[in-house]
């Protein structure tokens, strides 16, 4: 049965606090509300109290739900029959397929063949066609304008759009209605729709939390972009976090230029640790993408030392044969 929903406003501009706040109501049927977990022993290791919104239980396992569905709802009916299309990894993959199997509708999904098996075999779970590619970016969008221009499919991009915006900033949106005066909201950085949509909610909610983004020093085109000014890209993407390959778009650069605070970049040793921390101080699963922003806290004690910070986990999608710890 397909959901009732109500159509939301396209978004060519930046999300005002009422674009973020509507879009929080009319995403209700597609997301879980996720819960803010805390935990005394790994606040007494960093010496500051964290607050971890579990976008890990999150639909699909992955914040990316939010901003998926955000971007279909705001379609019109004649541009949904002809389905969804994205190129994506892993999470946004299994997000854009789920809000059009919720929908009734199709999906077309471009994968580098080198994608976590986990997510490609979820993605596939929820009805999608998969068209797989070479791991290169030139790849994707290569095989994705074939894909749309084959099927008419409209395509929802990873993180450089307005509307996915939109929809990742309900998460720290969220936070800020469960947890008051933090002094700091933390979120990995990859694309950089995540940690813009923080920083939008951070301003218009709790504008005296600071906000940053936290980086693989592997991948850390944001880092570079945020001190040159400039978008920079990777030259590599090796690391552990495959979450956060990703450049920066001009969209989510635009905005984390004018409201976020710092980016820290961490070591390959520094998130697995972190993520060990976290399967077994609190005993759920987490990916090594969101591991990063504790990482960072980790080996920042005394900069974090007795602050209230807010730390979103954004997803728990883990492929158990190819553990990085406990061999």
């Amino acid at each position: 049965m397909r959901l009732q929903y109500r159509f939301m406003e396209y978004l060519d501009r930046i999300p005002t606090r009422q674009d973020i706040a509507d879009t929080s109501q009319a995403i209700f049927e597609f997301v879980h509300y996720t819960p803010v977990l805390t935990c005394e022993s790994i606040n007494q290791i960093t010496g500051a109290d964290l607050f971890f919104k579990c976008e890990n239980f999150q639909k699909i396992g992955a914040f990316k739900m939010r901003g998926a569905s955000s971007a279909a709802i705001r379609l019109s009916e004649a541009a949904l029959q002809l389905g969804l299309a994205t190129h994506s990894s892993g999470n946004h993959a299994q997000a854009v397929a789920r809000a059009a199997q919720l929908l009734g509708i199709p999906a077309y999904i471009v994968m580098p063949e080198n994608a976590p098996a986990i997510k490609k075999s979820a993605t596939r779970g929820y009805g999608a066609e998969i068209i797989y590619c070479e791991p290169t970016i030139e790849a994707r969008e290569a095989t994705l304008a074939e894909v749309v221009s084959r099927t008419g499919a409209t395509f929802i991009h990873p993180f450089d759009d307005y509307n996915v915006i939109a929809g990742q900033a309900t998460c720290a949106f969220e936070l800020f209605q469960d947890v008051e005066e933090l002094d700091t909201i933390m979120v990995p950085v990859g694309g950089g729709g995540l940690l813009s949509g923080t920083a939008l909610s951070t301003r218009y909610w709790s504008p005296g939390t600071k906000v940053i983004g936290a980086e693989p020093e592997a991948v850390n085109d944001a880092w570079r972009s945020f001190h040159s000014g400039k978008i920079e890209v990777n030259t590599s993407i090796n690391t552990i976090a495959d979450g956060l390959r990703t450049n920066l778009g001009e969209r989510t650069f635009d905005i984390i230029q004018k409201h976020v605070d710092d980016i820290i970049t961490v070591s390959e040793e520094a998130i697995v640790e972190a993520m060990r921390l976290v399967w077994e101080r609190m005993k759920i699963i987490i990916e090594p993408s969101c591991s990063v922003p504790l990482a960072a806290i980790l080996h920042n004690k005394d900069r974090f030392a007795n602050e209230k910070i807010g730390i979103i986990l954004t997803g728990g999608n883990v492929d158990l044969d190819i553990l990085p710890f406990g061999k």
